[in-house]
């Protein structure tokens, strides 16, 4: 079971629609893979992805290029983006108060993951998502 993936454009909201078409053809494309699993992992891009979606910036010129591969005990994606660097400091999987409406999406990645991983190279933001299969 291995499989390669790439989606490029622009981080705008249409694009999260386009990541979920993408996700859904791997679920056909292989069908051995566990419901959960890609559900599971769909959930935690989709959480990044609206990250640089609602954040990047200059809002609606920032590029992004989510590459998937899908490999006999992992699925492993890479959401690179040219989004000013993320601001942000360590995360982990605490949520925060119920009142607070931001937040929660790099909580829940990482929840879902066993591995989620933020570098900066050059211009350029990378955020390594892996999940193993079940």
């Amino acid at each position: 079971m291995n499989g390669d993936y790439v989606l490029d454009g622009l981080a705008v909201p249409d694009s999260l629609d386009l990541l979920h078409d993408l996700l859904e053809q791997v679920g056909v494309d292989h069908p051995e893979l566990s419901g959960s699993d890609l559900m599971l992992f769909e959930t935690a891009v989709i959480e990044v992805a609206g990250n640089v979606v609602e954040h990047g910036k200059p809002p609606g010129e920032v590029r992004w290029r989510f590459r998937l591969a899908v490999r006999p005990d992992r699925l492993e994606g890479t959401l690179s983006d040219s989004g000013e660097e993320y601001p942000g400091g360590a995360w982990g999987t605490d949520m925060p108060d119920l009142m607070d409406e931001d937040g929660r999406g790099l909580a829940l990645a990482t929840a879902v993951l066993e591995s989620l991983v933020y570098k900066r190279s050059g211009d350029v933001n990378e955020w390594t998502m892996v999940r193993h299969l079940s």
